[in-house]
């Protein structure tokens, strides 16, 4: 993951440079650039010239929080978890031949040996590192180290921008997965900002006939209605309840989203929520009993960055038409800002800018 100590030799690798740039959290409300030594490569990892990096909700709610839950920001950090780049480097177990190759990180690094990765759950792995969460430095920054089998070569149909918003994406590939979509399943969404409009695509990729979605935002719906959903609906004046969908994927956070969308769940259907909310809601337990409803969180993801760049490469997701602001990376603090302007979706920062 990236540090701060300095580079390494690496087998086959052309001169670097000592330092590199960072946009550093502090502390709440308070970023900094700073000029730090480039992370050190291990046997198994690549160097990443990072070329663009999506701004999360995650990233957001650090700067104006502070933390997450139990994650807390108590010493400086680098934000950003959506990212691709270009490989500069390789350690030494690693083949050479992968320097320039451009690639759509997965931010992560989990132990590989505890029962859940063993199990194939790697995102639930207790040992797991995951850039930009306390005290994993993240992408905000010039260059950042992956495991090599992390940093996945993208094709050149596929831009930077979209391929940093594979993470995302995968977040919304692995809610549809969990949500048990198939072909002809009728969903209904909770929220059309950037992961409501990413699970429309997604569920629309896994062949779902009728996508709703909900929002009290006019304009997002509208944009939904263009990149996805079948069906849009005012979450002030429209009642999901008794829709009878098959699969409810809550991306709002909003309590009062969740109830009703768990009533709108046909019996023995699914409720996946992936929205940042409050710890603790009230739920329509009889409900859910009585009907045998499914209900799971979704943590990160697993094994998703193949089907991404498979999808989209087919032109089946468009993950471009999501960038509404673009900022270079000493202008990271008003990307962390720009989500609250009107008509903003997904903010990019180029540390190369």
């Amino acid at each position: 993951m990236a540090s701060q100590t300095a580079v390494s030799s690496e087998r086959g690798n052309q001169a670097l440079p000592a330092t590199m740039r960072a946009a550093v959290l502090q502390s709440q409300h308070e970023m900094t650039m700073e000029t730090l030594p480039l992370p050190a490569l291990e046997p198994n990892q690549v160097l990443v010239q990072v070329s663009a990096v999506g701004v999360c909700g995650s990233d957001v709610h650090y700067y104006e929080h502070g933390r997450i839950g139990d994650y807390v920001v108590d010493h400086p950090l680098i934000l950003g978890h959506e990212l691709a780049g270009k490989i500069a480097a390789v350690g030494s177990s690693v083949d050479s031949s992968r320097i320039g190759q451009r690639v759509a990180v997965e931010p992560q690094r989990p132990c590989r040996t505890c029962a859940q990765c063993k199990a194939g759950r790697y995102n639930l792995c207790p040992d797991i590192e995951f850039y930009a969460t306390p005290p994993v430095n993240g992408a905000f920054c010039e260059f950042v180290t992956i495991e090599s089998d992390f940093a996945f070569p993208i094709p050149d149909s596929i831009s930077d921008e979209a391929a940093a918003l594979i993470e995302p994406l995968s977040v919304g590939l692995w809610a549809c997965e969990r949500a048990g979509i198939r072909p002809g399943s009728r969903v209904l969404i909770a929220g059309a900002g950037p992961i409501g409009v990413i699970v429309a695509q997604a569920a629309r990729a896994f062949g779902a006939s009728e996508i709703y979605i909900s929002d009290i935002a006019e304009e997002r719906l509208e944009f939904a209605l263009e990149h996805g959903a079948t069906k849009a609906l005012n979450a002030a004046t429209d009642s999901v309840e008794g829709l009878d969908v098959d699969a409810f994927i809550d991306a709002s956070g909003a309590p009062s989203a969740v109830r009703s969308g768990i009533k709108s769940v046909a019996p023995a259907g699914h409720v996946i929520l992936v929205g940042l909310g409050a710890d603790d809601i009230e739920l329509p337990v009889s409900y859910i009993q009585n009907r045998e409803i499914w209900l799971s969180g979704v943590f990160r993801y697993t094994n998703t960055w193949p089907l991404a760049i498979e999808l989209l490469e087919a032109g089946k997701v468009d993950l471009d038409i999501l960038v509404t602001g673009r900022y270079s990376l000493s202008e990271s603090e008003q990307a962390l800002k720009s989500g609250k302007q009107p008509g903003q979706l997904k903010a990019v920062v180029y540390p190369g800018r």
